[in-house]
């Protein structure tokens, strides 16, 4: 009975993790809306551009938010290395992004909006038809690729010992991230994270702290202050740099790469904030069951809002409704900010429920097809 009883807790105790990890998912994407939406607003701090309290705000706020991408592969990461691969998860993946690529277009047509964000022409439909390949999405092409390499970097996650696991990670954290974060000059080959080389360091970096663990967030304390000290510091470098720009007109290149996905204190803010959520605990009731029906929309909220149609007018059409945000004051600043974010992330989620369902039920009429069958028995193999 006491053996069974520790299991038992063990299980339990999985459980809350994964609850805590579903609810951190869903902080991530908010943070992700808050990143677009100060993009799109102009309320960032910019070389040689104008100054003020809401920028600064807006550079603090991006600053904290700006792991949001790092924490969605760290999670992704920490829970793949260890599960099997899945034919059926790559083809619900790629359908929930045709799903949004080309129907946004259709329906925007029908109701007589614009639906031109793209490129004219035959590369314009092109980007409609083909999402991944065109990185309509960049973040859904860049994990849609890196789902693909999963089986081998599992592979070679588990053949490989601690010490030849530390060397591989270091080696491509030095050629992805360590370069750049010191050296004030664009490299060639330097995206910025935006890619899947980038993804697949972060990968890593998750599969060793399942595996192994990491000190830096081996209690709540150091994972909060490894988080909220990278945030600070990445503050504290990108207006420092806005201020020398505007002084003297250098480094107005290096003042933006404090906010690349793959600048050194971006990793590691990630890192700290996925590590600081093992230790939330979220009680039983409406919270947790609220957490457990959101947090499988959160990407639909992504493909909803970047949809290459709207990711440039949906401040606008907010602003439409409340007003521009440039004449609130650091106040309206902040009020505005909460309610664009969370009337984004709403109607995505109800946008994706609808998805959702509208999936389960293709789901249930396709199951006992041969297609289906064939599926399955591919996935058999992993």
């Amino acid at each position: 009975m006491r053996g069974r009883g520790k299991h038992m807790g063990k299980e339990r105790g999985r459980k809350e993790r994964l609850i805590n990890y579903e609810l951190l998912r869903i902080i991530a994407m908010l943070m992700v809306i808050t990143l677009h939406y100060l993009s799109h607003t102009g309320m960032l701090l910019t070389a040689g551009g104008e100054g003020g309290s809401s920028r600064v705000l807006g550079m603090l706020t991006e600053s904290f938010c700006i792991v949001a991408v790092n924490v969605y592969v760290l999670i992704s990461g920490y829970f793949l290395s260890e599960a099997g691969f899945k034919i059926k998860r790559v083809l619900i993946l790629v359908c929930q992004v045709l799903f949004y690529a080309i129907l946004i277009p259709l329906i925007m047509t029908g109701a007589g909006l614009s639906a031109n964000g793209g490129e004219e022409g035959i590369y314009g439909l092109i980007q409609y038809v083909f999402p991944l390949q065109t990185e309509h999405y960049w973040f859904a092409a860049s994990y849609v690729y890196l789902y693909l390499f999963t089986p081998l970097l599992n592979i070679a996650v588990k053949g490989m010992g601690k010490r030849q696991l530390q060397i591989t990670i270091g080696g491509l954290l030095l050629l992805f991230c360590g370069w750049k974060s010191i050296v004030p000059v664009h490299f060639v080959m330097d995206r910025a994270g935006y890619d899947f080389g980038w993804f697949l360091c972060v990968y890593l970096v998750a599969a060793y702290i399942r595996r192994y663990g990491c000190r830096l967030i081996q209690d709540a304390k150091r994972a909060w202050g490894l988080y909220v000290g990278s945030a600070l510091l990445i503050f504290a470098m990108g207006t420092g740099l806005y201020m020398i720009n505007r002084r003297t007109g250098q480094f107005a290149y290096y003042m933006e790469v404090p906010y690349h996905y793959n600048f050194v204190f971006c990793l590691l803010g990630a890192v700290g904030l996925f590590g600081a959520f093992r230790y939330v605990r979220i009680p039983e009731g409406r919270w947790k069951r609220l957490i457990c029906r959101l947090s499988p929309l959160t990407f639909g909220v992504y493909l909803f809002h970047e949809h290459i149609d709207i990711r440039n007018e949906w401040t606008g059409w907010i602003e439409d409704f409340i007003g521009p945000v440039a004449q609130t004051g650091i106040g309206g600043f902040i009020l505005h900010l909460c309610l664009s974010v969370f009337a984004v992330y709403i109607a995505g989620s109800f946008i994706d429920g609808i998805r959702l369902n509208i999936f389960r039920f293709v789901g249930r009429y396709l199951e006992n097809t041969k297609i289906a069958g064939a599926i399955r028995k591919l996935d058999g193999e992993w």
